[in-house]
């Protein structure tokens, strides 16, 4: 259709509609009160008039646009549609079964659901969480499992030398380390104190949002064996330790923690620049370059010399 209310994520009501109606001839013989009638019970009461209208805007300029054209066979079309429909409700009941499955599971490793309580862990990935884990006692420290997930820094240590700024280790499983930074997006706007370590991480020193996402994933990885290990639900703090509500957590996040646009702007450039280790090598290594060096002999001297220390050897 010309003008398709399909924008964003299809919902229930629209594969409703799709099902029953995609030849725009049939969705405009339908009428609206039985179009709305189908949305509102498909969608719970969520959409009704507002949405119906639409799908028959669109349904009227698809029938202008073509009128009778043979070439658009519009109900083949639709019987194409409905079948792609039906295909997505299969796999859709295919997947809730194994979901209950899982969530059963979860249930039982995890009855008061702790890892849920987490800032931006929800339905799916507190399982993950725990699946990952397993018993926290297998980690003396949150440390050890910050580590186990991959999101600290490589090291490199050679000699004397400790170099800082390494590229992550994605050491740990890698279902586990997306799933965190998945999390830790939605954690950085629940969470005052995770919402200050990502913008200290954009604002001050010069990381990108993947990057800042990282290292507050890591520290969300650090809290969660916490929570695990003492057995304790999550409680959201202030930067000084205070407990606070969500409203309040939110209003802290916008008043102080909130990224600049123009922040995000420059991150996205993408010219980087050197972490401040960098930075001292490259001015350590420039300052050796400019330690003036002995002048090399001229090349018709070279000869000579060579010639007149044969002589000496021979007499």
């Amino acid at each position: 259709m010309p003008m398709t209310p399909l924008t964003g994520d299809i919902g229930t009501s629209d594969l409703a509609v799709l099902e029953r109606w995609a030849d725009p001839n049939a969705l405009l013989r339908a009428g609206k009160a039985r179009l709305t009638a189908v949305i509102a019970e498909a969608s719970h009461g969520q959409q009704g008039t507002g949405r119906a209208e639409e799908w028959l805007r669109a349904a009227r300029a698809a029938v202008d646009l073509y009128g009778g054209d043979s070439a658009v066979a519009f109900a083949d079309l639709a019987a194409e549609v409905a079948t792609e429909v039906r295909l997505l409700r299969a796999t859709q009941a295919e997947l809730d079964s194994h979901a209950a499955v899982r969530e059963d599971a979860y249930r039982r490793v995890d009855p008061e659901e702790l890892a849920r309580s987490l800032p931006g862990v929800a339905e799916v990935i507190g399982p993950v969480l725990v699946a990952a884990m397993a018993r926290p006692g297998r980690f003396a420290r949150g440390e050890q499992f910050k580590s186990f997930t991959g999101l600290v820094a490589r090291a490199s240590e050679t000699g004397e030398s400790d170099r800082k700024g390494q590229p992550m280790s994605k050491a740990g499983p890698s279902l586990l380390r997306t799933t965190l930074q998945r999390a830790a997006d939605h954690a950085r706007a629940q969470d005052p104190q995770l919402a200050r370590i990502y913008f200290l991480q954009m604002v001050e020193r010069g990381a990108n949002h993947t990057k800042a996402l990282c290292v507050v994933a890591a520290h969300l990885a650090e809290r969660a064996w916490a929570v695990m290990a003492r057995g304790t639900p999550y409680v959201v703090r202030d930067t000084d330790g205070r407990p606070v509500a969500k409203a309040e957590a939110g209003a802290i996040i916008a008043e102080h923690w909130t990224v600049p646009e123009e922040v995000r702007r420059r991150r996205r450039h993408k010219k980087v620049g050197k972490v401040p280790h960098q930075v001292l090598v490259g001015h350590v290594s420039r300052a050796r370059s400019a330690v003036p060096r002995r002048p090399s002999p001229p090349a018709s001297s070279v000869p000579e010399a060579v010639a007149s220390t044969t002589q000496e050897g021979g007499a």
